[in-house]
């Protein structure tokens, strides 16, 4: 009876060890942020190989505030709703434009951000967004944003133009190609180009009929306790004094 019953006991204290283990690893849990590594101001890795931007401290703010922790992981840009979904990844904080195609594969917050999409060109050039989009010229764009996308079928399939887009990896990587003349101009969001243009030799030189986009952090459709989670943080961070002192650091840096 005395062996069966010390047995009893352990049995139930392991029991309690587990229920009160396991509390804490799911606090211990941390979310994987799948970002572009060179979308600078929204997101980058900096010269030291860590993440930074906008984005990226917005989100650490969050995460503090609401009690979960984060880490940022860069990822191919293209390829980055099929890692959200396939869990590879549990959220997108990167300067991700709300769009009707996206909404269909996952939820998108509150939106916090309102852009345009631009055309860039060397800053001694004199070409015009209709010159740049005339046939045989070449547009640089980066592969798998909603600009690409909306470019090929609105002003190549529907409009007719001839213009060739050639997509690359990376906003900056294309602008690199227009500085060296392979390409005229190269699309994108208003906020990195206007980064762009206070450190490079290069300017915005209009809009290309495409209509403007609101950012949003993407998240699984089915994980609706991290979805209130970060839509409610980042309700609060928009209201906080920390929303401005990060536009001041990151958007309207000089």
């Amino acid at each position: 009876m005395r062996k069966r019953g010390l047995w009893g006991w352990g049995f139930a204290l392991a029991a309690l060890c587990v229920l009160a283990v396991t509390p804490a690893i799911a606090a211990d849990k941390v979310y994987i942020n799948g970002i572009d590594a060179n979308f600078p101001p929204f997101a980058f890795v900096d010269k030291n190989g860590v993440p930074d931007g906008f984005d990226v401290k917005a989100l650490d703010w969050i995460a503090k505030d609401q009690g979960f922790r984060v880490k940022h992981q860069p990822m191919d840009w293209d390829g980055i709703v099929p890692s959200l979904k396939a869990k590879k990844i549990d959220i997108v904080a990167s300067g991700m434009s709300i769009t009707a195609e996206r909404k269909k594969e996952v939820a998108f917050t509150t939106p916090y951000w309102r852009i345009r999409q631009v055309l860039v060109a060397k800053k001694d050039s004199k070409i015009t967004p209709e010159k740049a989009l005339a046939d045989g010229n070449k547009i640089g764009v980066q592969r798998g944003t909603s600009e690409a996308k909306w470019m090929e079928e609105n002003l190549i399939k529907k409009g007719g133009k001839k213009f060739e887009l050639v997509q690359y990896d990376s906003a900056p990587l294309a602008m690199e190609d227009v500085i060296n003349g392979r390409i005229v101009a190269a699309a994108m969001d208003d906020a990195p180009a206007l980064d762009a243009a206070k450190r490079k030799p290069v300017k915005v030189i209009g809009t290309f009929g495409m209509p403007d986009e609101e950012f949003g952090y993407a998240i699984r459709k089915e994980d609706t306790e991290f979805y209130k989670k970060v839509n409610e943080g980042l309700k609060k961070l928009m209201k906080s004094p920390y929303w401005a002192e990060l536009k001041k650091n990151y958007i309207d840096k000089k």
